[in-house]
């Protein structure tokens, strides 16, 4: 019985496993955070684009 728990802690068949979802989780809040950045700029560009749009006058005479 000792053997198997030592066997059992000393085991490391499944580390990698471990490590690959922590830097998995680690690359997605990074890129929910940097989304989250973008979306404020993005808004803020499309705001602009839509007023310097809308305050055009198209004219349809010669």
């Amino acid at each position: 019985m000792k053997y198997l728990v030592s066997h059992f802690w000393g085991d490391e068949t499944g580390a990698v496993t471990v490590d690959w979802v922590i830097l998995a989780a680690g690359v997605i809040g990074l890129a929910l955070a940097s989304m989250g950045v973008v979306i404020d700029g993005t808004e803020d560009l499309t705001g602009d684009v839509n007023a310097e749009l809308s305050s055009q006058l198209i004219s349809t005479s010669f």
